[in-house]
C-alpha cells in the first residue's frame, strides 16, 4: 500500500511520501538507542514540562490537526476535534500523575525481614525504544496514549503508524519536537508494513505495541515472541450491547446509536452486536432503528454530518459483502443496507444499517463489523444473553443496560470482556486501563496498568 493521503470522500489522492530507505531506519533506530541513554535519567519533572508543553501546542493546534484527520481518513470534523481534546487531556493526566503511577513499591516489614532483607523495593524503569505500530481509525489518540505514558516512565518512541495518515503521523513528530523533546525521543518512520519485522528484531528496539488487525497482531506477536521482546496488543472488536427488562430503553437505544455509529462506525470497541431482552425488543428496535435512521451522513467537513465515508473502499466493499451475505441467508434489514444515493458519487460511503434475524451461519455474526452496520438478536433471558453475548471469538469490551444489580452481577461474572461498562457506552479515559481478552488481544494501555507495560520492575533488595 503506497504512503498517501488519499481523501476519502471524494477518492482523490492529495499526497504521496516516499518510504524510509533501509540507510534512513538505520538512523532512526541509532538516534532511538543515543536519545533513550540520556532521556532514561531525565527526572519525573522535566518529563511532565515536556508533556505539558506538548499538550499546550496540540490545544492550540486543535483545529488544523482535525481537518487533517478528517481529510486523511474521513471522521467527522466534529469528533476530529473532540479527539484532539481527548488527546490533550490524556497528555495532561500523564504529566501530573506518572510520577504516582511509578512511586517504588514496598512490602511489608514483616514480608521484607522473611525475605532475608533490611530493606527491600520494587522499582520501576524504563525498557527502551518501544515500537508503535498505530491504525487510522483514531489516529492521533491511539498513538497519544502509548505515548503519554511511555514517554513519561522514560522509554522512547518509533511509530509505524498507517499508511493513509501519513500527515497525522508527520505532524506528530513534528509535535514532540516543538515541544523540547531531544532529538530522537519521538520518531515517526514513514514505512510499509513489510519493513516491521526488521525493525522489530533489531536489538536495539525494546518491546513493540500494536492495535489494529488480528493477522497484524499475530505477525507482531509471533516476531516479538522469537526474539523474547515484550508486546502489548489491541485487537478487533465485536462488543455486545445487552439491553434487558428493567433498562430505561429509551435512554439505551438514544445511547446505542452513538456507540454503533461514533467515528463511521469504524472503532474497535464500538458497539455491533445488540442483545435485547424479549419484553423490550420491539420498543428497542423500533427506537434504535430510528436514532440510526436520523443520523446525516455527508462531507464530514460539514458542521451537521453525523457519518462520514468509510476510510477505504476496500473497507467499505467488505462491509457491502458481509450485510449482503446476512440478507442472502434471511437477514431483515430495518434501516440502510446499501450504499446512499448522493449527487456525487465520489467516496466510500454507506448507510447507516440495522439487520435482524441474525443466525450463526451468516458472516457478520462472528467477523467484525467496522462501519455503521449494527446486529440485533432477540434473547429469552439473562442465561441466552450471556450466551449469544460470548459467542464470540472477540473480547475487548460490552455494555450492558439494566437496573438490576443481580442482573450487573451476573454479567461482571461471566462476559468474556476486558470491561463490562454497565448503563453506558464503552470509552477509554486515561484513569482506567483498557485492553481486551480472547482475540481482542493482550495486555493492557492507560492507567497505571499501561504505564507499566513498558517498565522493568526491578525488585531491590538490601541487607545491612
Amino acid at each position: 500500500m503506497p504512503i498517501a493521503t488519499v481523501n476519502p470522500a471524494t477518492g482523490e489522492t492529495l499526497k504521496t511520501f516516499e518510504e524510509l530507505t533501509p540507510d534512513g531506519i538505520e538512523r532512526c533506530l541509532a538516534a532511538a538507542d543515543a536519545a533513550f541513554r540520556g532521556y532514561r535519567t531525565t527526572t519525573f519533572a522535566d518529563r511532565a514540562r515536556l508533556l505539558e508543553r506538548a499538550a499546550g501546542l496540540l490545544e492550540a493546534d486543535q483545529e488544523d490537526i482535525a481537518r487533517t484527520m478528517t481529510t486523511e481518513m474521513g471522521k467527522p470534523l466534529t469528533a476530529a476535534r473532540a479527539e484532539a481534546a481527548k488527546c490533550v487531556k490524556a497528555m495532561r493526566w500523564y504529566a501530573a500523575n506518572a510520577e504516582r503511577l511509578l512511586a517504588d513499591e514496598h512490602p511489608p516489614e514483616a514480608e521484607v525481614r522473611d525475605a532475608g532483607a533490611t530493606h527491600a523495593r520494587v522499582h520501576y524503569r524504563p525498557l527502551g525504544p518501544v515500537l508503535a505500530v498505530m491504525p487510522w481509525n483514531f489516529p492521533l489518540w491511539q498513538v497519544v496514549r502509548f505515548a503519554a505514558p511511555a514517554l513519561m516512565a522514560g522509554n522512547v518512541g518509533l511509530l509505524k503508524h498507517a499508511s493513509n495518515v501519513p500527515q497525522t503521523a508527520l505532524y506528530l513528530e513534528d509535535l514532540f519536537r516543538r515541544a523540547g523533546y531531544p532529538e530522537g525521543v519521538f520518531q515517526t518512520l514513514l514505512v510499509g508494513s513489510r519493513a516491521v519485522e526488521g525493525i522489530l528484531r533489531d536489538d536495539r528496539v525494546a518491546a513493540a505495541t500494536l492495535t489494529g488487525s488480528e493477522p497484524a497482531g499475530r505477525s507482531v506477536a509471533a516476531i516479538a515472541g522469537d526474539e523474547i521482546k515484550k508486546t502489548v496488543l489491541e485487537l478487533g472488536g465485536s462488543d455486545p450491547f445487552v439491553v434487558m427488562p428493567s433498562a430505561d430503553v429509551d435512554k439505551a437505544a438514544q445511547v446505542a446509536v452513538t456507540a454503533r455509529a461514533q467515528n463511521n462506525g469504524q472503532s474497535c470497541i464500538a458497539a455491533k452486536r445488540f442483545i435485547v431482552h424479549t419484553d423490550v425488543y420491539d420498543a428497542f428496535a423500533e427506537r434504535f432503528t430510528a436514532g440510526m435512521e436520523a443520523l446525516t451522513v455527508g462531507d464530514p467537513m460539514e458542521e451537521t454530518t453525523d457519518v462520514g465515508p468509510l476510510a477505504s473502499e476496500a473497507g467499505r466493499d467488505g462491509l457491502a459483502e458481509l450485510v449482503d451475505d446476512a440478507v442472502r441467508q434471511g437477514a431483515t434489514v430495518l434501516c440502510g443496507g446499501r450504499r446512499p444515493e448522493r449527487r456525487d458519487p465520489r467516496g466510500w460511503f454507506y448507510e447507516p444499517t440495522v439487520l435482524a434475524g441474525i443466525t450463526p451461519a451468516m458472516r457478520i455474526h462472528q467477523e467484525e463489523t467496522f462501519g455503521p452496520v449494527a446486529t440485533l438478536y432477540r434473547v429469552a433471558d439473562i442465561d441466552e444473553a450471556v450466551k449469544v453475548a460470548n459467542d464470540t471469538y472477540f473480547g475487548l469490551s460490552s455494555n450492558v443496560w439494566t437496573r438490576d444489580d443481580a442482573d450487573v452481577q451476573r454479567f461482571v461474572r461471566d462476559l468474556e470482556a476486558g470491561g463490562v461498562y454497565v448503563n453506558g457506552m464503552t470509552a477509554s479515559h486515561p484513569a482506567l486501563p483498557f485492553g481486551g481478552v480472547k482475540r481482542s488481544g493482550y495486555g493492557r494501555e492507560l492507567s497505571g496498568h499501561g504505564i507499566k507495560e513498558f517498565c522493568n520492575a526491578t525488585t531491590v533488595w538490601q541487607a545491612s
